[in-house]
């Protein structure tokens, strides 16, 4: 009877242990490469792949003129960096590409910008390429929509949050829009922080 006693403590350290493990990993991680790029933020300064390269970050597509999905989800990822605040969780850089950049100038977005608490996080929105970059670059890299139709001034895009580790490989996604999944987010960012 002892020896089952061993067997079964055994056991079921080792079926902890496991589960234990399971808890350190990106759950079924999609592991997508972005191409290098340079963008322009709203400070007028260039932003590259390689500036971010070190650090995990949280990227999405919206734009200023956007009266549907856009203040939602920024509203979202303002609510996410608060999330991430209340856990002492740091050193997460928040990225958003304009999808309606020939509208999005620098100041443009720095008023859009001004409405939200993110704000007061390190937030790059980036601009300055043409709209047939930033589509390519979104269905290429995140396998993400965006299109402007030619009526309209009203931009279709995908409405995910991208989580992107410290080598520039995105993740996860994750919806941002609604039933925002706010506790795995930080979960996920947690475990990349400490790999």
């Amino acid at each position: 009877m002892e020896r089952l006693k061993k067997w079964m403590l055994i056991g079921l350290m080792s079926l902890l242990t496991v589960l234990a493990a399971c808890g350190n990993e990106i759950e079924d991680p999609l592991n997508w490469e972005i191409e290098s790029f340079d963008y322009m933020n709203q400070d007028e300064e260039m932003v590259s792949l390689d500036d971010l390269k070190g650090k995990v970050w949280m990227a999405d597509f919206v734009f200023t003129n956007c009266e549907t999905v856009c203040p939602p989800m920024t509203y979202n990822m303002t609510k996410l960096n608060e999330a991430l605040i209340e856990e002492g969780v740091e050193d997460v850089q928040f990225v958003s590409f304009s999808v309606d950049p020939t509208v999005d100038t620098p100041d443009k977005i720095k008023q859009f910008m001004s409405g939200y608490d993110l704000a007061q996080a390190d937030w790059q929105f980036l601009t300055g390429y043409s709209q047939d970059e930033i589509e390519a670059f979104a269905q290429e890299n995140f396998k993400a929509l965006v299109r402007k139709p030619d009526e309209g001034t009203q931009v279709d895009h995908a409405t995910w949050f991208y989580l992107v580790d410290q080598d520039g490989k995105i993740v996860k996604a994750y919806q941002g829009f609604q039933d925002v999944p706010i506790e795995d987010i930080v979960n996920d960012i947690k475990i990349l922080q400490k790999s």
